[in-house]
Order: C-alpha cells, then structure tokens, then sequence
C-alpha cells in the first residue's frame, strides 16, 4: 500500500465525533446498538413487503434509539431485496429524520468509484449529517453474477485493486484530485464542487467511509487508513477476534479518528416465546444451507424448515450455522449480546434479525430495545 493510498483513504472534511462514528450508549447497552437489513424475502411474500417492512424498522430504530441503520447489497439472490442500497436508502431517509443511514456494505469493485460518489453524495444532499458509506471487496454474489456486474472475468482484479480504488472514490467524495491528474476536472456532484462555486455554498459534511471485512484485509487496511472497521461476525464468527485485534494493531490516527473503533455485525433475533424465536432462526438457517450449496432462494417458512429433513451433513451446518445466532427471549438475547461485547471488544453491535416473517424481525428490535431500557420514543425528543 503506497503513501498515496494511505493519505487518500485517511483523508476527509470531519472528526469522529461529527461524523456521527460514535454513538450514544442507551438504557444499560454496553455499546450503541444499530441494525443491519437485509430486506429479507420470505417464502409467500414479496420482495414490496420485505422492503415495507425495512421502513417500519428504520422507525421503530429511530424510536427506540439505535445509532445507526445499514443495507448491505447482495445480487442474484431471491430471498434478499437489497441488491440497490443507495436507491433502499433515499426511501428510508424520507421516512427517518435523525436514525443515521448507510450501506453495510456497498461492494466497491462492483462500481465505478465516481457512481458510488454521486449516489452517496445525493443520499448526503437528502439527509444531512446522517449518511454512512461502508465499503467491501468482496463481490456480495457468485463468481457469475459479479460477472455480469464488472463486465469482466478477472475477479480478483477487482479485489486486488481494492486500496487503488478507494483512494479515487475518496478524492472524488472530497474532490481534491491534485492538479494535472486526469480526473482533477472531474467532480462528483452533488459534491464539494458547489461550494467551490461561485455563489455556491459548502455542504457541511459528506458521507463517512467505514471498511467492512470477513477476514484481515480489510481489517488491516482499516487500521492503516485511520478508518472505522466493521466485522461480519454473523457470517464469519471464527475470525472476529482476530481481525479486530489485527485492525487495532495496525490503527494509525487520521482526521477521521484519533482511535479506532470497530463494530460487528451479529445475528439475533428475540421474541417472547423462545421457542418462536427459534423456529425463526431455523428457518433462516434452512435459507442459508441452501444458498451455501448452491440453491439461493427465498426464506423458508417455520413450517417448511421444521420439516425438512436435514442431512447429518446438513444438520452440521445448521448447527454451527444456529451457534452464531444469539436468539431466545429478551433476557436470554441481552445477556449473549453483552457477552459478545465482553468477549469482542467491540465498540458498537449492528444486529441483523434473519427471519422468514417481517413482523417477527420487526418485532425483536422492539423487544431488545426494551430489555436494555431503551426509551420508548428517542426521535421525539
């Protein structure tokens, strides 16, 4: 990683504090709360249903006080509905008035950095203050589809090329391309551009670039750049403990933070009836098997999973699969939740409910809410 890369990705207009980066601990959380969605599409249902409720879990997010809401983009996949997080992300914003919104992640070699600028840049123009741009190399889908996305077949190209590409996109977010590059006439707009005009004013912020990562990469890339970090610990469990001290080990102070901080993303899912809740997960589990050998569809019913008739093979993976899920009733969710923490370290959870019935999800963010304490209704203070 060259100098360039490191000042670029280090680069920015705004500390920790006023990117929104650190949140407000709630109730007795030991760490701010957020949530990842998926827009998980259930098994007789649609993917308009799968992305209404999104809507009522940004509300009932900002309600109850959680820091901040992502979207992750995933493609080909029939049981997820976010394969365009921007476009998910301007309809939240005009549902939501203080919840801070991103990507978790956006799939950077997936995209033109200058694409990613300008639609993170309008999300920034429709919701001052509140945007995240979270940022993965991995491709979010199979080899084939990431394909037909980059319009190439040297994957790893893109993965490879990820520090180079992060650089552009974080000069286009800022628009200080040095003179006599060939993009210094270039400007993502909306963009700093505007204020630099004449009669123009300045934006106060743009959007904040967190790395997210399954493995170390990231992690250490993260920590040179000065960036937040997030884990996937929901789908990568063996490896959290690891990266993070690998991201902390390899933090170097940047204008955007002076320490690190790192969250993970965690799979639970709480409901008043444990047994509810782990019906749920089971379902979720059964999606998952099938997606990871090859089968990508949608969430299957409670019904359909308890009946299905799992492999030894099968029932392995289901159930380290389910060992990563902290699920039960709210109690039983708040005491894996902070062990997590304890264990981790982590500086903020970001919890993802997959389940195949949009009330239940909707329902567990509620019920974890409460039993930390959250106030009722933060946003209408």
């Amino acid at each position: 990683m060259g100098d360039d890369v490191a000042r670029d990705g280090g680069s920015g207009n705004g500390g920790s504090a006023g990117d929104g980066i650190r949140g407000t601990v709630r109730g007795s959380a030991p760490v701010p709360l957020s949530v990842l969605d998926l827009a998980g599409v259930g098994a007789g249902l649609t993917a308009g249903d799968a992305l209404r409720n999104s809507v009522e879990i940004a509300r009932t997010a900002e309600a109850r006080g959680y820091h901040r809401m992502w979207v992750a983009e995933h493609h080909s996949m029939p049981g997820v509905a976010s394969s365009s997080p921007a476009v998910i992300l301007a309809h939240l914003a005009a549902f939501t008035r203080t919840l801070r919104l991103g990507s978790g992640g956006v799939m950077l070699p997936n995209h033109a950095p200058l694409v990613i600028a300008e639609q993170f840049g309008t999300l920034e123009a429709l919701a001052p203050g509140r945007i995240d741009l979270g940022l993965g190399r991995a491709p979010g889908t199979d080899g084939a589809t990431a394909a037909a996305l980059r319009r190439t077949e040297s994957l790893h190209e893109g993965a490879d090329e990820f520090p180079q590409q992060l650089a552009e996109l974080t000069r286009f977010l800022d628009d200080d391309f040095p003179e006599g590059h060939r993009y210094a006439r270039i400007h993502a707009v909306p963009g700093p551009v505007q204020g630099s005009t004449a009669g123009g004013v300045q934006s106060a912020a743009r959007p904040s670039i967190w790395l997210l990562g399954s493995s170390g990469f990231s992690a250490r890339l993260a920590g040179a750049l000065g960036l937040p970090f997030s884990f996937a610990h929901h789908f990568s469990a063996a490896n959290t403990v690891p990266a993070l001290a690998l991201y902390r080990e390899s933090f170097r102070p940047s204008a955007v933070l002076d320490r690190p901080y790192a969250s993970i993303g965690v799979a639970a899912l709480a409901a008043e009836d444990p047994e509810q809740a782990r019906r749920q997960v089971m379902a979720g589990a059964l999606g998952m098997l099938r997606l990871r050998t090859g089968r990508p569809g949608l969430i299957p019913t409670p019904e359909e999973a308890a009946a299905h008739p799992f492999s030894p093979m099968e029932r392995d993976f289901v159930d380290s699969w389910l060992a990563n899920i902290v699920h039960g009733d709210p109690e039983t969710v708040r005491t894996g939740l902070d062990e997590l923490v304890g264990r981790t370290g982590a500086d903020e959870l970001v919890i993802t409910a997959n389940a195949h019935t949009p009330a239940v999800r909707l329902r567990s963010y509620d019920l974890i809410a409460d039993a930390y304490g959250f106030p009722k209704d933060v946003a209408a203070g």
